[in-house]
């Protein structure tokens, strides 16, 4: 038998930061299992995965030992405890349109995605009541001050314990201090074929620069702005004469498919990102 935790470890870049971690962990007598750092900006990351064997585990040493460390490094260090066999644990984030929330809730309820959904975000009030339907907690967190409410919003995920991130549509930008907390876990689904048209109004740039195919990309959220590694896309074809509103509603339909599509290959634990290119594995 074994624990299996994970930890995160964010702040200013400085020297030794990995080996005092793994150093701690060693002399805990963890096993670690993966290990991912970055540095952006001057801005250090890293998650760990470790195990234990519970005959040599002690849970009180380990957080006594990992505050410590916080406080000596000046830097945020979060653990939770995970058990690698229960269901991944899923927080949907939503604004208005609900198309993709739907096919999330009707996957989730016929098992095609097997995972639990622990928390929807949502920075309006539209999708409350059919969430609340499902059974499910709504949690409205007002964008008007973007830090603020992204501070509110990992509160909620940590409480949760959510394992991964899914924009279902929604439609504001998160600060790369958000996105280091999930790296390479928030799913988003983008309607272009990415990198084509990045930004807010796909649709429309691909309409007004006559292009005859376009489609939609589900991709992991990066510090770059639609610029994240794809997971999966899906074309559609624009015939002659079709408008804009006609585009939109093609797009809309393979939206939710494509975004279903890419948080069960995430389940799968199948894929690999190198070198910010998705692989199976």
């Amino acid at each position: 038998m074994s624990r299996y935790a994970t930890i995160t470890v964010i702040g200013r870049d400085k020297t030794g930061v990995v080996a005092r971690v793994t150093n701690l962990l060693f002399e805990s007598r963890a096993n670690i299992e993966a290990l991912e750092e970055q540095v952006t900006r001057g801005q250090f990351s890293m998650t760990l995965q470790a195990s234990w064997r519970v005959s040599q585990f002690d849970e009180k040493a380990l957080g006594q030992g990992l505050r410590a460390l916080a406080r000596e490094l000046g830097m945020e260090i979060k653990w939770w405890f995970t058990d690698p066999k229960r269901p991944q644990r899923m927080a949907l984030m939503v604004t208005r349109e609900s198309h993709c929330l739907d096919a999330i809730l009707e996957s989730v309820k016929t098992g095609k995605l097997k995972t639990k959904i622990v928390a929807v975000i949502g920075n309006h009030r539209d999708l409350q009541a059919k969430v609340e339907k499902a059974g499910l907690l709504f949690h409205h967190v007002s964008w008007m001050n973007r830090a603020k409410a992204e501070e509110k919003t990992l509160r909620i995920l940590e409480k949760a314990q959510a394992d991964f991130v899914v924009l279902a549509r929604f439609m504001k930008i998160l600060s790369p201090n958000f996105v280091w907390r999930f790296k390479n876990k928030i799913i988003n689904i983008h309607p272009s074929l990415l990198p084509s048209f990045p930004g807010p109004q796909p649709y429309r740039q691909a309409y007004e620069h006559g292009v005859k195919i376009t489609g939609v990309s589900a991709h992991f959220v990066s510090m770059h702005l639609d610029e994240g590694p794809v997971i999966a896309q899906e074309s559609f074809s624009i015939k002659p004469g079709m408008t804009l509103k006609e585009i939109i509603c093609a797009g809309q339909k393979i939206e939710a498919k494509v975004l279903v599509k890419a948080i069960r290959l995430f389940l799968s634990k199948q894929l690999d990102v190198y070198w910010g290119v998705v692989s199976q594995v």
